[in-house]
């Protein structure tokens, strides 16, 4: 860009009414011809395979076309096309450097760490939906806001969990089910599960539930607010021009309605447990907001409340679309025409032996170990954040030998990973729970369905334990079975997995049911 740069001073000084439009023509194809592989802006790399580029541009038209439900199906052409490093480049944003190995993957997000963070590209187009919160920041930011939230997982906490809010909610979502088996109606499950963890999560977190399970047929506007805000956000990130296409469309006031929604209920929460305090003292529990609210910053002032704010948000997603995601996606995989039926037999018999009829604990949970591996290799195939990338801070060599700059995008695809044979053998298409019984732990850098490295998801435990208790108090009362079980759910657009259309199940009770002893 430096030699264009002084071209374009050198023809500012030189041109004439005479020569100004041949100066201007010898310029443009002198540019054109620079960038005639790759898009303005990035430098060429001959050494890396992609698909065909068109001048200037590089792939905006190839990735920008795309509908967004169906780019992890381009990920996953190009990953058996050119293998598990290609590259694609787009004006104003940069290269991106596709690597979906775990040698890789845990180059980037483990061994150097701190040669890569989230980047302005990153953090502009996703500001609207997370702000500064803990998924934007980097550094000592990112740092203090996952030591405050570090409080609200740990074992003692995970104990009263259990009993106070997941069997809780989990009673709702039961006695739900109870009546759609009984009038024969249909449930969208994936839409149920969003519900029972975006409770389960506000209660925890916030110390008041969302009501979604409450009124579970009437639509909460935060939470349709915050998948609509998703989305747009999202599309943001193959397309340079989405300023202007905002602007120029609805989107933009949508974008904004609902990001005034979303703030207004995050301040509404703030406000109601300033008011609560007042009145309860010190001789309530410390959720995650009290952390959070209480903690100063480094002059010792109290953290403002747009930053707060943004913690709710950020949290919110985290608690609410990973666990319900993974436990809709699990169920599909259960359910579908080509499942084995022995898997949900030997995970009805696991449930029975266990739990025997009684609510479950923090301590069933330990031994719901089959139960943990379908939700795990359901993770594996249909992982909750199907593509991520992180930005190159300074200039890196990967353990394969790519060069990567400063300024370029490093990516990977967990969806992508998770169903390659080179990594997970000749059957890594196929549902398996059994391959995560008996075996050795799979590092990081393979199941990276909850990151890895220092940025390891926070509340993986959190979510596994809410996950095998529902779970478990399903299953010890209904078996499900899918509407249309030779179809897969469409993906929603969106950062997570989400499925567009929902999980549409029919419930029957269950008869060879334990009775409880008590």
């Amino acid at each position: 860009m430096a030699v264009i740069t002084q071209l374009v001073q050198y023809l500012a000084q030189h041109a004439t009414p005479s020569n100004s439009k041949k100066l201007a023509l010898s310029l443009f194809l002198l540019i054109l011809y620079k960038y005639r592989s790759h898009a303005v802006g990035t430098r060429p790399r001959r050494d890396l395979k992609e698909p065909r580029a068109l001048p200037l541009v590089g792939h905006l038209f190839t990735l920008s076309t795309i509908p967004g439900p169906e780019v992890i199906a381009f990920y996953e052409k190009m990953h058996n096309e050119f293998g598990p490093v290609w590259s694609v480049s787009l004006p104003g944003i940069g290269r991106m450097i596709q690597g979906d190995s775990p040698e890789l993957v845990e180059h980037v997000l483990k061994t150097n760490f701190l040669s890569y963070g989230k980047g302005p590209i990153l953090k502009y187009t996703m500001y609207d939906l997370f702000g500064e919160g803990i998924f934007q920041v980097d550094g000592p930011e990112w740092r203090f806001q996952r030591k405050l939230a570090s409080h609200i997982f740990n074992v003692k906490a995970f104990k009263e969990y259990v009993s106070e809010v997941f069997v809780n909610e989990g009673h709702k979502v039961i006695d739900y089910l109870g009546k759609a088996a009984d009038q024969g109606t249909i449930v969208d499950f994936h839409q149920l599960m969003m519900h029972y963890t975006l409770d389960s999560f506000g209660a925890v977190s916030f110390g008041e539930s969302f009501g979604c399970l409450d009124n579970i047929e009437h639509e909460v506007p935060f939470a349709a607010a915050f998948d609509d805000l998703t989305t747009i956000c999202t599309e943001r990130l193959v397309d340079p021009a989405w300023q202007i296409r905002e602007r120029l469309t609805s989107v933009g006031a949508k974008a904004q309605y609902d990001k005034n929604l979303i703030a207004q209920h995050a301040y509404g929460i703030m406000e109601r447990r300033r008011k609560e305090d007042g009145h309860q003292g010190n001789s309530k529990k410390k959720d995650l907001l009290d952390w959070f609210l209480e903690a100063k910053d480094d002059e010792g002032n109290p953290l403002p409340d747009a930053m707060i704010k943004d913690v709710i948000l950020n949290f919110t997603i985290a608690g609410r679309d990973t666990t319900a995601q993974a436990l809709s996606w699990m169920f599909y995989l259960l359910l579908r025409t080509e499942s084995d039926p022995e898997v949900r037999q030997r995970l009805e018999q696991e449930v029975d032996e266990v739990l025997q009829g009684k609510e479950p604990t923090y301590d069933t949970h330990k031994q719901q170990k089959y139960a943990e591996a379908c939700l795990y290799e359901g993770l594996r195939l249909y992982p909750v954040v199907p593509r991520n990338m992180k930005y190159c801070l300074k200039d890196d060599v990967l353990p394969d030998g790519t060069k990567i700059y400063k300024g370029d995008f490093f990516s990977w695809s967990s969806y992508v990973m998770g169903r390659s044979t080179a990594i997970w053998g000749p059957d890594a298409r196929e549902y398996k729970p059994e391959r995560w019984i008996n075996t050795e732990k799979p590092s990081q850098g393979k199941f990276n369905s909850f990151h890895a490295g220092p940025r390891v998801c926070l509340g993986q435990q959190f979510a596994t334990i809410e996950a095998l208790t529902l779970i478990g108090m399903v299953l010890s009362k209904f078996s499900l079975e899918l509407v249309y079980p030779g179809r897969e759910p469409a993906y929603g657009s969106s950062v997570t997995m989400p499925m567009a259309d929902g999980l549409p199940v029919r419930i029957h009770r269950r008869t060879n049911v334990p009775l409880s002893d008590v």
